[in-house]
């Protein structure tokens, strides 16, 4: 990987300790609320590597699923970093925490403060931190809220620095903040999650890659978290992924439960 001249620098061991304790303590100060609010249940958590580097994939369907995230992984003991919208650092308060724990702005042209979002989040990783990442690159536009195209960042990520891509499928935000954008908290919400093994990547490993063949890595991945969101969630999903680019679907095989 070439670093880039622009790109800032790294946080010291003594600031990611800061990002960790910050990250810690807001989240203790959150999680009785949270908690309260829906009653989480996560399968197969021990797929969630304990230590060292990964890269996560969920779902994407709410606004407020990086909360549930945020809160399964911490629960399970690791600290996430998000690679996250940088428009989130331009909002009062939210700004602060979003720098206080170690988050990675992205912008839409998908640079990071003057660095490529590999880079940064490939750093990150370097350190041992587990990196979140959505590869629907936004909410999914699906009608039934199902996983739509994906994008292929988060594959960039785990084949440059070799590090394991876990699909994760997450279902219950949209009880609480749903299209409508109003929170409801009573009654109690029920949060579904489910971790699956880390995505084979091994045909794609070593080797320079087309667009075409990035974009077939990445539906293999979107194909496993829509599968692990089919187990969690109910239903059948559709056959096809929703392209929202192209207003049709992406030809992903027929799902078999």
């Amino acid at each position: 990987m070439t670093t880039n001249p622009d790109a800032p620098l790294a946080p010291s061991p003594k600031r990611i300790r800061e990002h960790n304790l910050t990250f810690g303590v807001l989240g203790r100060l959150a999680m009785p609320l949270l908690v309260a609010q829906a009653k989480y249940t996560v399968r197969d958590a021990d797929k969630l590597p304990a230590t060292g580097p990964f890269v996560v994939t969920p779902n994407h369907y709410s606004n407020y699923d990086p909360l549930i995230v945020g809160v399964i992984l911490f629960r399970l003991g690791r600290v996430p970093r998000f690679l996250a919208k940088s428009s989130l650092w331009k909002v009062p308060v939210l700004k602060w925490i979003m720098r206080s724990t170690g988050q990675v702005p992205v912008d839409r042209t998908g640079r990071t403060r003057g660095a490529d979002p590999i880079e940064s989040g490939g750093a990150a990783l370097a350190r041992g931190e587990g990196v979140i990442v959505y590869p629907e690159g936004s909410l999914t536009r699906e009608p039934d809220m199902w996983p739509m195209r994906g994008k292929s960042g988060a594959v960039r990520l785990a084949l440059a620095t070799g590090v394991p891509l876990i699909p994760m499928a997450q279902w219950g935000a949209q009880d609480i903040l749903g299209r409508d954008d109003k929170i409801h908290v009573f009654p109690r919400k029920r949060v579904r999650a489910a971790f699956g093994d880390p995505v084979d990547l091994s045909a794609y490993r070593g080797r320079h890659l087309d667009q075409h063949e990035l974009m077939e890595a990445t539906a293999l991945v979107m194909r496993r978290i829509t599968e692990l969101l089919a187990e969690i969630r109910g239903g059948t999903p559709p056959e096809r992924l929703y392209d929202p680019a192209e207003h049709n679907q992406t030809e992903i095989g027929r799902f078999e439960p």
